[in-house]
């Protein structure tokens, strides 16, 4: 049986099991947590160099199976992975085009999977973005509501403030603005099936007066500074490198001087914006995200800088967000069964890959998240922001 699989494989000491296609089996360690069910005998060359694009595109394409936990799974796939292939970075790669076509494909691709699936696994609020955890020990539904009252309060959100949501998602944040700060939102997407949930809650609470959702692309956004204050969760990872400054330059345009914008997304480990090692990137590039680009911090402070905005705060939320996918994993888990109903087995498949292997990224700082806050200074250089960031926080 050894004798079938690659020298490199053979000498490793991992709680693995390999179950081939005839139903013999070796352990490569003592007492395996996870058995690798290989369907097809052509993978088994193939895994004496398993990057993790290859190790996960072999899942979710069926040629082999997983059996036990799912995050125990990515832990063993990264230590085979780096014990055959290393820890090196994927080259620096030429970046995507984005025109508002293929941008708004890519959006309904991710994000027009299903209502009822994300349902299974996200807040009562459909917050699909980090949460903020003051002990790590709060529920998915609080740690979020925490997010939301934080973002608000860093934007020293007041009642009858006109606030832009750009990328609004299911309009939670709108929502919770409107109702908890008496905020009036114009939340924007590129999700016909995020909007349409979307104007249903909005209804539903009673907010309508309050909150108007459109589908709209951020390069069509208003350039007369009609807006007191911008936000946007989770939305310049799919504006691309190419078209952050222009980016930018709309979010400059749309408020007005003295407003302050907040940027919160998802920021590359290196300062070129390359994924990270070993075909991660690629993966998700692949299979959940396309078109995604993450910059890396400086790249998108350059660009808020450049567009005429003063960055004046900056948070990491790193292992915010690793806790945040591991309720979402965890969420996911315990739903696989009422999961099946809604998406194909393969959707499933990248899904759980997807948040699990997420989950351990940010555990293991290949990504980062930040929280940016910038305002947009008055004629003279001056702005309205408090002295410390005591209000934040009584």
């Amino acid at each position: 049986m050894l004798a079938q699989l690659p020298t490199a494989l053979r000498d490793l000491r991992l709680p693995l099991r390999l179950k081939l296609w005839d139903g013999k089996q070796v352990d490569l360690g003592p007492k395996p947590r996870v058995t690798l069910v290989v369907k097809d005998p052509s993978l088994v060359s193939q895994l004496a160099h398993p990057s993790l694009d290859a190790l996960g595109a072999a899942y979710v394409e069926g040629r082999v199976e997983l059996e036990g936990p799912i995050d125990a799974a990515i832990e063993l796939g990264d230590a085979l992975s780096t014990a055959l292939l290393g820890d090196e970075s994927a080259p620096v790669e030429l970046h995507t085009a984005h025109d508002k076509h293929s941008d708004a494909e890519a959006i309904r691709y991710h994000y027009d999977l299903s209502n009822e699936f994300y349902r299974l696994w996200l807040d009562r609020d459909m917050v699909y973005s980090c949460a903020y955890f003051e002990t790590g020990e709060e529920s998915l539904d609080q740690a979020q509501q925490a997010k939301m009252r934080h973002l608000c309060r860093k934007l020293r959100l007041q009642p009858g403030d006109k606030l832009l949501d750009v990328g609004c998602g299911w309009g939670g944040l709108a929502r919770f603005a409107a109702r908890e700060f008496e905020a009036e939102v114009y939340g924007i997407t590129l999700s016909k099936a995020q909007l349409e949930l979307g104007l249903q809650r909005v209804a539903e609470e009673g907010l309508s007066e309050r909150v108007t959702l459109e589908l709209l692309d951020y390069r069509d956004l208003p350039q007369d500074g009609r807006f007191d204050k911008v936000v946007s969760v989770g939305m310049f990872e799919h504006v691309g490198h190419a078209n952050l400054a222009l980016y930018c330059q709309r979010l400059f345009g749309a408020v007005k001087a003295g407003g302050l914008v907040m940027n919160h997304g998802i920021t590359a480990r290196f300062t070129d914006g390359r994924p990270v090692g070993r075909g991660a990137g690629e993966f998700i590039d692949r299979y959940v995200f396309p078109q995604g680009e993450l910059p890396h911090l400086v790249t998108i402070a350059q660009a808020i800088s450049e567009a005429g905005l003063e960055v004046v705060d900056v948070e990491s939320l790193r292992m915010h967000y690793a806790r945040t996918l591991q309720l979402w994993s965890q969420g996911l888990e315990q739903q696989l069964d009422k999961a099946t109903q809604w998406v194909p087995a393969k959707a499933l498949r990248i899904w759980r890959l997807y948040l699990a292997g997420c989950a351990y990224g940010f555990q293991h700082g290949w990504m980062n998240l930040h929280q940016i806050l910038a305002v947009k200074p008055h004629e003279d250089g001056s702005h309205d922001l408090p002295w410390t960031r005591a209000d934040l926080y009584a």
